[in-house]
């Protein structure tokens, strides 16, 4: 789709909602965001589009739960695995991008419908905290790195640690923060970003800022039960239509 007004204000409403949403629950705009860019552009374009207004909105949700210097000492081992599989993850979605992650992206996100639904239970995880860390880090970065989307691989290594609330928010968007950092850098040195991507990309994080802020505010108003359970009927139409696309 050409840059047109059309785009731009589809563009807009994603960014708004999904950082509305993210703000409200704490994680969410990656998994709502790339999909419903992905339905009028391919994958590396919707990641590209919105990489930079992830970090701010990471950073955003990390501080805002406390103590950020200690959220990042006790989760960095994660977040650097993280990294190192979303630098994997970024150099395969460069060099062959194709429909097929649109598949993939779907498949992520019905994942994480299936542990909300049925909370599948990996009792390993918390016994072997080391040996977890690596390998949740490493898959989930290089998830990441293809989709956008870590939150459904992070949610598991999160329950099954017996995280808080606050450290399931810390963890994931630390990691997702972290492996973004990389993946511009990749996608900086391959050439991907142009001017006129980075113009759309750096005027956004005003509406990003706007979102989150009345995200954060409404975070303990609304019923989360409620919330939650209408983020998880749009994921699912969003992924049932990326899947329909693909095949």
């Amino acid at each position: 789709m050409d840059l047109n007004t059309d785009f731009l204000i589809i563009f807009s409403f994603i960014i708004f909602i999904s950082s509305l949403v993210h703000g409200s629950i704490g994680f969410g705009f990656p998994m709502i965001a790339t999909p419903l860019l992905a339905m009028i552009t391919d994958m590396k374009t919707a990641i590209l589009y919105i990489a930079i207004p992830t970090l701010l909105i990471n950073l955003i949700s990390i501080y805002n739960e406390g103590n950020f210097f200690q959220a990042v000492k006790n989760f960095y081992p994660l977040a650097l695995m993280g990294m190192i599989g979303s630098a994997i993850g970024t150099q395969i979605l460069i060099y062959s991008s194709t429909d097929f992650f649109k598949l993939l992206l779907a498949l992520s996100i019905f994942l994480y419908l299936f542990i909300q639904k049925f909370k599948i239970q990996m009792h390993w995880i918390e016994k072997k905290k080391r040996l977890s860390t690596v390998v949740f880090g490493f898959i989930a970065g290089i998830i990441g790195g293809l989709t956008n989307v870590m939150a459904s691989i992070l949610i598991i290594y999160s329950l099954e640690s017996k995280h808080t609330k606050k450290e399931i928010i810390q963890s994931t968007n630390l990691c997702f923060l972290f492996g973004k950092i990389i993946q511009i850098v990749l996608f900086t040195i391959h050439g991907s970003f142009n001017q006129e991507l980075l113009m759309i990309s750096f005027s956004s994080l005003l509406l990003v800022f706007i979102a989150m802020f009345v995200g954060l505010k409404v975070k303990d108003k609304i019923p989360q039960e409620v919330y939650k359970k209408v983020i998880k009927i749009v994921l699912f139409v969003i992924a049932s239509f990326l899947v329909y696309q693909t095949i």
